[in-house]
């Protein structure tokens, strides 16, 4: 097996001799099985050791730029700072730069700014347009590495992503919406917050070619660019169920579901399914209430900690890794809900 160490360190580490070391490293036999598994692990436990004295003393000032409503951006940054005692004996200090709305020159500005004053990493999300890749692009080029946070700029020059697996997402909700809809009549409303993200254009992909193969005789009725806002999420819900009188389900995408059910009650109908995504301080409220049927969550936690990792190795601060896997999908229920320290 490869690794940077010398004979004699490993032996010190495991209190072996240097012989039995080199027959075991070797593959030359004679060795006890249990005394090869000390070798290997007093060679892991060497290489974790070497890491924490990389990271001993190492500050990173990471900024998080974000375009979400604000029960999002809340959420996230209180994962992250749950995260931050984990990532000792590293120091990650945040700046954040949060807004709900608001045309993409104002991100490209904000990333510029981070470019021109220096930065240690960027966490990001923010709609995929060509202007916001072209800002990224120069981020790297300034030498700060760009993560991607729950939706992707695949076209970019950031080091990697972090979120769930959406089109998965999609299909799931497709699925929890087709068993618990069954034989009734009635169209699903799907709800994305803008057409430019591609986590819900992917969820929105998902759902449609799920609802397609199991449901083909549902349709579908798409409303967009309400930016999760309550405000222009209740005029975009009222509008949709005034055109179709056999919406009866919805599949938010993109949030603003207190303003989706007010629109609903407002109208005097009947939500007989209702399926969201994320935990955040809404949805949880409306959960326990039983206002809507289930959640599509993933750990924000994890996210924000694997986003820190892909920062540090950019530095070097951390050895090498694989791609970081999707974030595992849950279905949230009333009865099934994590604590709040578990739900980030």
């Amino acid at each position: 097996m490869g690794h940077p160490f010398p004979l004699r360190e490993i032996a010190r580490q495991a209190g072996l001799s240097e012989a039995t070391v080199d027959r075991v490293l070797n593959n030359r036999g004679g060795v006890r099985e249990s005394t090869a598994q000390e070798v290997h692990r007093a060679i892991a436990d060497l290489d974790r050791q070497r890491t924490q004295v990389r990271l001993v003393g190492r500050t990173f000032m990471v900024d998080i730029v974000m375009q979400s409503p604000e029960r999002f951006s809340t959420a996230v940054r209180a994962a992250l700072e749950a995260e931050l005692p984990s990532l000792h004996p590293a120091v990650v200090r945040s700046r954040f730069h949060f807004r709900e709305t608001g045309p993409a020159g104002e991100l490209v500005a904000t990333l510029d700014r981070i470019g021109r004053r220096g930065s240690q990493g960027v966490l990001l999300k923010a709609p995929d347009v060509p202007e916001i890749t072209a800002a990224v692009d120069r981020l790297a080029a300034a030498g700060v590495p760009v993560v991607t946070l729950v939706t992707d700029l695949p076209a970019s020059a950031r080091i990697g992503h972090v979120g769930s697996d959406n089109r998965a997402a999609g299909a799931t909700a497709a699925y929890l919406m087709g068993q618990w809809l069954g034989d009734r009549p009635g169209n699903v409303l799907t709800s994305l917050s803008s057409g430019f993200f591609r986590n819900e254009e992917e969820r929105e992909m998902g759902f449609r070619g799920a609802m397609r193969a199991r449901h083909p005789g549902r349709a579908l009725v798409e409303i967009t660019e309400g930016q999760g806002l309550d405000a222009t999420q209740y005029d975009l819900v009222r509008a949709a169920l005034e055109r179709d009188p056999q919406i009866r389900a919805v599949y938010s995408i993109g949030g603003g579901n207190i303003a989706t059910l007010r629109a609903f009650e407002d109208a005097g109908r009947e939500c007989a399914v209702f399926v969201a995504h994320d935990l955040d301080h809404d949805n949880t409220r409306l959960l326990r209430a039983h206002r809507l049927s289930a959640v599509l969550h993933h750990d924000l936690r994890h996210d924000l900690r694997e986003a820190c990792h892909l920062v540090m190795r950019a530095h070097g601060a951390l050895p090498p890794a694989g791609p970081t896997p999707p974030s595992a999908i849950q279905v949230v229920t009333p009865y099934n809900m994590p604590s709040p320290a578990v739900a980030g």
